[in-house]
């Protein structure tokens, strides 16, 4: 049988006998609610997020216990919330030995929702693979009931079929944000349309780099702060659908080369290296010189706003250099859940309502996955946000979101983007020449993926 894309060897194994396809129990065995489905919603995450916007918007929610790992639905239903970190594939390790399971345990073990992220999605969509439901098979009409979904975060939850079996509360649009201040001391004007003139292609970016430098600031904080950008451009997946080759897009070389020309001219703080470290959280504060990041709405809350010290008002938002998409959270269902019916509730109040959508945007800043309901959301002044200083930032997303062309994916794409960046980290911090760096990607990409053969770099 041909061989499933990127799983663990073991899981790999598991599927080829096909013994995660039908494989649950029928509703209503073991520990059953009041409408005859399972008692226990077995949900596998990476954080809070989702917990906080199915408990914003979902009506059956009675109550969150204090450590947040059980949240109790009205009908005596229990959602036990299985969280796992996101860094090193932990959490996709975790999910995959669950899945593995998935036949021979209880109904009450069983995993019913799981999340994705953009980087592995089609890992789990991969309709060989079935661990993530068919829509459709759930009750769900994507045309239907999810028409007002932005085209690509639906082509994106989707097997190489155009069958969906994911959908997402999110639209990931990325911006520049940008401090007012620094702006109005290197240009005399902190207006978003006129940075948003500066910084509007790349080379328009140098000379305003340029600009920035001249009065002791760096435009950026780290060289990874670009990555995202460059990612999104390339051409050729890292892996093709049935290979074992990692291809080594153009584009990525052009991001290391440009990051290394940056360091050299100054326009980046050497001594961040990465990011979601203590000194990238840090470049975030009123006493950092750093005029800008690149974010989408969700780094913006959950990143930007934490890290700053200062008060609401000195950050805004202008175009990006380049239409990007950073990130985006899918929701499945799992192929074997015994609470199909609450699964559906879930998904659709939390994916497809768009009253509930534009609560979650409203509440949470997020820019959520409704065509309409960001156009209303740009247009009106109760979007603007108070960390902005009452600017409102989906005048800019919904522009970007309506132009985004999602980049080839495989299911390889969070290992292959975390370690080209750590392995060309230690280049560009001149700790290893760009030779060794090569080789340690490839020692790390391999490792990390025994399935795979060869890496190929651009000639």
């Amino acid at each position: 049988m041909k061989k499933k894309k990127a799983f663990s060897i073991l899981l790999i194994a598991s599927m080829s006998a096909g013994i995660l396809s039908g494989c649950g129990k029928p509703p209503g065995s073991d520990g059953t609610s009041s409408d005859g489905e399972g008692g226990v919603i077995n949900i596998y995450s990476w954080n809070d997020e989702f917990r906080k916007r199915v408990e914003a918007v979902y009506p059956e929610v009675k109550e969150t216990s204090k450590d947040g790992t059980i949240t109790a639905l009205k009908d005596g239903t229990e959602i036990h919330w299985i969280i796992n970190p996101n860094q090193d594939g932990v959490y996709q390790q975790k999910l995959d030995e669950a899945l593995i399971r998935q036949p021979d345990v209880s109904d009450e073990a069983k995993v019913d929702i799981f999340l994705s992220e953009t980087d592995y999605v089609n890992k789990y969509t991969d309709a060989e693979a079935d661990v993530a439901m068919p829509l459709k098979d759930l009750g769900i009409d994507p045309d239907k009931d999810l028409a007002d979904q932005y085209d690509f975060t639906k082509m994106t939850a989707s097997d190489t079929e155009g069958v969906q079996r994911g959908s997402t509360w999110q639209c990931c649009p990325g911006l520049l944000v940008y401090r007012r201040d620094i702006a109005k001391d290197v240009f005399g004007t902190d207006d978003p349309e006129e940075i948003g003139q500066k910084v509007k292609d790349w080379d328009t970016m140098q000379t305003t780099a340029k600009e920035l430098k001249k009065k002791g600031y760096f435009t950026f904080s780290s060289y990874a702060d670009t990555f995202r950008l460059y990612g999104n451009s390339i051409e050729k997946a890292w892996v093709s659908p049935g290979e074992t080759t990692i291809q080594v897009d153009q584009k990525i070389m052009d991001w290391i080369k440009d990051s290394q020309d940056w360091l050299d001219a100054g326009y980046l703080d050497k001594n961040i290296k990465g990011q979601w470290n203590d000194d990238w959280n840090k470049a975030m504060s009123s006493s950092a010189k750093v005029f800008a990041f690149l974010f989408p709405a969700w780094g913006i809350d959950f990143t930007l706003n934490p890290n700053w010290d200062g008060e609401d008002g000195v950050w805004a938002v202008t175009n990006p250099p380049q239409e990007y998409n950073w990130g985006g959270s899918y929701v499945h269902a799992c192929t074997g859940t015994d609470n199909p019916q609450h699964v559906k509730d879930i998904i659709l109040s939390v994916t497809a309502d768009k009253e509930n959508l534009m609560k979650i945007s409203k509440d949470y800043s997020d820019f959520t996955n409704t065509t309409s309901g960001m156009k209303e959301a740009s247009e009106n002044d109760s979007f603007a946000s108070d960390f902005l200083g009452g600017q409102n930032a989906f005048q800019y997303f919904v522009p970007v979101a309506e132009s985004i062309q999602i980049a080839p994916l495989s299911a390889y794409d969070q290992g292959c983007v975390e370690l080209i960046q750590n392995s060309f980290n230690d280049y560009l911090q001149g700790n290893v020449d760009f030779d060794k760096a090569k080789e340690n990607f490839e020692t790390a990409i391999l490792e990390r993926y025994p399935e795979l053969t060869e890496i190929q770099w651009p000639k």
